[in-house]
């Protein structure tokens, strides 16, 4: 599905669903692609319940293989240089939704999203928010009208406590990107979660 294809894995701070992106990783790796991590300034840095942002880059780069891109002018050569086919950003928080779909570009994550459109290949998004029904709706809906913008399917994790809250859900991963390289939505794509 993947074979010989060169994907850039985007990761933001929604620390909380790393555990479920790990296991794409191999699962991307297996369908023949090269996976290069590039981490916004929060994963590098915040240390919470669920680790510290040294031990996440341990993990990504044992996964991949690959030297994690952790500055913009890392990335900016994802553009001219050393393109990927396809950008993946999972997750994707509200806060790097608000800033991707108004141009913003000042994170290594977002630089290597901005680098990837400029070459009329795909980004996919894996989105992770607790405010994307709420006031990033706007964003989210942007980006859905974006060229060369694709999603993972995502639904809502928790309607009673969280009813703003999406999440994809990230075993698309793979079918999604290899639809997002046929420049087409892998369909559904509102998903209803199954609830623990």
């Amino acid at each position: 599905m993947l074979q010989g294809k060169r994907i850039g894995l985007g990761i933001t701070a929604s620390h909380c669903t790393y555990d479920q992106i790990l296991p794409v990783i191999s699962e991307l790796q297996e369908n023949g692609a090269t996976v290069v991590p590039v981490i916004t300034h929060s994963v590098l840095t915040a240390a919470t319940r669920f680790g510290t942002g040294e031990e996440w880059i341990a993990r990504i780069e044992e996964a991949t293989g690959e030297k994690v891109i952790s500055t913009i002018v890392g990335a900016e050569p994802f553009g001219p240089s050393t393109p990927v086919d396809c950008m993946i950003i999972a997750p994707m928080t509200g806060n790097s939704i608000s800033k991707f779909a108004n141009a913003a570009t000042d994170s290594p994550v977002l630089m290597a999203a901005k680098a990837t459109l400029r070459n009329g290949s795909p980004v996919l998004l894996g989105i992770s928010t607790n405010d994307a029904l709420g006031l990033n709706g706007p964003n989210v809906m942007k980006l859905l009208n974006t060229k060369n913008v694709y999603f993972i399917p995502f639904g809502q994790d928790d309607p009673f406590k969280k009813p703003n809250s999406l999440i994809s859900d990230f075993t698309l991963m793979v079918p999604a990107a290899a639809a997002a390289l046929e420049h087409r939505q892998l369909q559904p794509l509102l998903i209803i979660h199954k609830q623990n």
